[in-house]
């Protein structure tokens, strides 16, 4: 019964250091980058798209399908980065033991 309880309060206090976690995941942005730095993207480290600037360059109606690539390659590199800080603050949850591929914390 003893080793019940102690899982218990490891669970418990697992799930607090997760809550913090996620608050902290909503603090940490990173910043995806196309075109040489032409697009940019910010987003936190749960995913959530915070800023996007194009170059003015970009603009013309000449180059709408350009500028829409770039838009999609920087939010590509923004939610990799993002991925990466989520599995470093996961890393250090979890004392290294890393997630399986695929396993977000959403």
């Amino acid at each position: 019964m003893a080793d019940f309880l102690g899982m218990m309060k490891q669970a418990a206090q697992l799930q607090s250091k997760m809550k913090a976690m996620q608050t902290e995941l909503e603090q940490i942005e990173v910043e995806g980058l196309s075109g040489g730095g032409l697009v940019k993207v910010r987003m936190t480290a749960k995913m959530e798209t915070k800023a996007i600037s194009i170059d003015p360059s970009l603009i013309r109606p000449d180059e709408g399908e350009v500028m829409e690539d770039l838009i999609v390659a920087a939010l590509g590199d923004a939610h990799r980065k993002a991925e990466a800080a989520m599995q470093d603050k996961m890393k250090e949850l979890t004392g290294g033991l890393g997630l399986p591929p695929g396993l977000g914390l959403g």
